[in-house]
């Protein structure tokens, strides 16, 4: 896979696809990390002297509608802050063969929402070309992990218009994903929540050679989750509301689960082990996230949207937490490990 570090981008304009598809409240960006995860790409960039780099990225689902909720202007300020060096700029995604003025003073400039177009989702050749057009990009640089499973102009039509190289982002979650699937130190534990078995089962059958251990909590273990297999361990006790629905795995549960987390060497988790949205219940996620975040000796894989949201807010919460990945790809590191084929990676130079 060809990388920004096996090419010559001074004086280039570099289009870079990040994924900046961010939580929003009032109108101001509530949670940063996946902006700052794109910034070993940009700094590289920048040092190796880039005339300029132009970011488009998506968020939301507007449905191929302009809408001030899911504009991407907000985290314009979280650039300026990054970048208080540089002036950052932003601009609308450009009409049919429109050139996009850029003053010369603009390091880096963003793009609004790729979503605002229907053409983005439908994987459309021509208008993914007239972005690169419209800033006469040279090289184009995939840093988007989170869309790289979806056949979209910005992760697969874009490759008929300019070389694709991948950004350091998408470098580091395809060597953690390869070291948890092709190699893995021994113990392997797999750790199973959420709420939906066909979502999760596919996993499941796919590590079961490889891991030594396969705990499930969550929704599926409270719905009554079974398995004769000797690696599979099922959450058995839970913690009630008043109305006696499972909301949690219970104490003998999350302590069962401790000692598999602290004997481990290699850690995958996927879905939240009780219903964390609310305090009450998040009991077992948080213990299981912090002692998997302070296991330094284990290579420690955290992904699925629910999950990495909710680590990624303890990770602000507490300094101590270091995990070797929390992906920013929900279904595409899911994707990934199960072996199928990802398009968006497909289309970087190989």
């Amino acid at each position: 896979m060809k990388t920004i570090k096996d090419i010559d981008v001074k004086n280039k304009t570099i289009l870079v696809r990040v994924d900046y598809n961010v939580p929003l409240k009032n109108g101001k960006v509530e949670n940063d990390l996946r902006i700052r995860a794109s910034l070993p790409t940009i700094n590289y960039l920048l040092e190796q002297g880039a005339k300029r780099i132009v970011l488009i990225s998506h968020l939301g689902r507007p449905e191929g509608k302009p809408s001030s909720e899911f504009s991407l202007r907000p985290t314009i300020g979280v650039l300026e802050h990054l970048f208080p060096n540089h002036s950052i700029g932003f601009y609308d995604l450009p009409k049919k063969d429109e050139q996009i003025q850029i003053p010369s003073k603009v390091k880096i400039a963003l793009l609004e929402n790729l979503r605002f177009d229907p053409r983005e989702e439908a994987n459309d050749a021509e208008f993914i070309a007239n972005i690169a057009k419209s800033v006469n990009a040279d090289i184009y640089v995939q840093d988007g992990f989170a869309v790289i499973h979806r056949a979209h102009a910005s992760t697969d039509a874009i490759k008929e218009h300019l070389p694709v190289y991948a950004g350091f982002l998408i470098e580091n979650e395809i060597k953690n994903l390869e070291n948890v699937t092709k190699n893995p130190e021994s113990p392997v534990l797999l750790i199973i929540g959420g709420a939906k078995v066909d979502d999760k089962q596919p996993l499941i059958d796919k590590f079961l050679k490889q891991a030594d251990y396969i705990y499930v909590g969550g929704k599926i273990a409270a719905d009554g989750y079974k398995s004769s297999h000797k690696k599979i361990i099922v959450a058995s006790d839970f913690d009630t509301n008043e109305k006696g629905e499972k909301l949690d795995i219970g104490p003998l549960s999350t302590g069962e689960l401790a000692n598999l987390i602290t004997d481990a060497k290699t850690i995958i988790w996927n879905g939240l082990l009780g219903y964390a949205e609310d305090p009450a219940y998040a009991t077992s996620s948080t213990i299981a996230a912090e002692l998997i975040g302070e296991h330094q000796g284990a290579e420690t894989i955290i992904c699925g949207g629910d999950t990495t949201g909710f680590v990624e807010n303890l990770m602000k919460e507490h300094d101590s937490l270091h995990y070797s990945l929390v992906s920013t790809g929900g279904g595409a590191s899911l994707e990934f490990l199960l072996g199928k084929k990802l398009p968006g990676l497909a289309a970087i130079k190989q």
